[in-house]
């Protein structure tokens, strides 16, 4: 087969540095094939008639000969996101159909040429949705996983029970129609889960506290993006420091929420390239035990925690 050295195909060569031998390993048919098809598709931007789902297929088959995880899913996104949509099915099928504008197209090869680099995709738009919120994302502030959803929910759903029982008389506590519950989180990166509890809560006040500035920076933006900001208080701290006068300013707190660090330091080096480049891995190691952090956590619930408040973190959760 002979290959073409274009621009575009010198280009489309750094990606796929098997393109250039295809003719002298037929054992890999996978690399063999995605690459004939990609030249061929290549071949259309010349003609002006690319469309969001060539670029969807082209790119997915780049991610993949690149050992890109989640190649379909981080194509359809940049694509989107490009478009203006949030995910690929949301598209019309006349967006989905229509040729790009050059510029789109040069959009699309910017952000993948990123993820090609093992940035995680959510750094890569720049933005991403956490339950009910679109949040703005910066590396290395920790990006917000989906099982850090059930938290929030769990803390909802606590903090409603506590409010009926207060209604019905069953709770000391005022209820949280009068004054709802203040709520610590240790460890807030991109606020997610501040503001989220803010927005399902909406007589809540929240304290957030990070030890990592760009994460502080990062909540204070997206609270102001949301209109959030002033029920809520970000302080550029390290639980770790054993210091709490930060924090006696505002009293007791009814709630003590936190992802916290948890992985074994040994296990670090096994943690995703994109991981190790991009994001705050001291969001994730938790020492030697993997609880260095939870236990600075437990010793501040004792000293700040209301009588009947809780600590939730997803490692666990109970009472004062």
């Amino acid at each position: 087969m002979k290959v073409l050295i274009s621009p575009l195909n010198r280009k489309l060569l750094s990606w796929f540095p098997h393109c250039g031998h295809l003719g002298m390993n037929p054992a890999k048919g996978f690399i063999l094939n995605s690459c004939r098809r990609l030249l061929k598709q290549y071949s259309s931007y010349k003609a002006g008639l690319v469309t969001a789902a060539d670029l969807v297929s082209y790119w997915q088959d780049v991610f993949e000969v690149n050992e890109i995880p989640e190649a379909q899913a981080s194509s359809e996104y940049i694509v989107s996101h490009v478009l203006g949509a949030k995910t690929f099915q949301s598209l019309s099928a006349s967006s989905i159909s229509t040729p790009l504008s050059t510029k789109q197209q040069e959009q699309i090869q910017q952000l993948c040429a990123k993820r090609l680099q093992r940035m995680p995709v959510q750094y890569v738009l720049g933005e991403w949705d956490f339950q009910d919120l679109t949040l703005k994302m910066k590396p290395p502030v920790f990006i917000p996983r989906p099982e850090t959803e059930e938290l929030v929910s769990l803390i909802v759903d606590e903090e409603c029970k506590k409010g009926l029982a207060s209604a019905n008389g069953t709770d000391s506590r005022l209820s949280p129609e009068t004054c709802g519950p203040v709520i610590l989180e240790v460890g807030c990166g991109s606020g997610a889960v501040a503001l989220s509890l803010l927005k399902k809560l909406p007589q809540s006040r929240v304290i957030a506290m990070d030890k990592l500035q760009a994460a502080v920076n990062l909540t204070n933006e997206n609270a102001k993006r949301l209109h959030l900001q002033d029920r809520i208080k970000i302080l550029h701290h390290d639980v770790s420091s054993s210091s709490w006068k930060c924090l006696q300013p505002w009293g007791l707190v009814d709630t003590i929420i936190s992802n916290p660090p948890y992985v074994f330091h040994e296990d670090m080096s096994q943690l995703a390239a994109e991981i190790l480049r991009y994001e705050d891995l001291g969001a994730l190691d938790g020492g030697n035990d993997g609880m260095s952090v939870i236990k600075e956590i437990l010793n501040l619930a004792s000293r700040i925690l209301r009588d009947s408040g809780t600590y939730h973190t997803e490692s666990g959760i109970g009472p004062r």
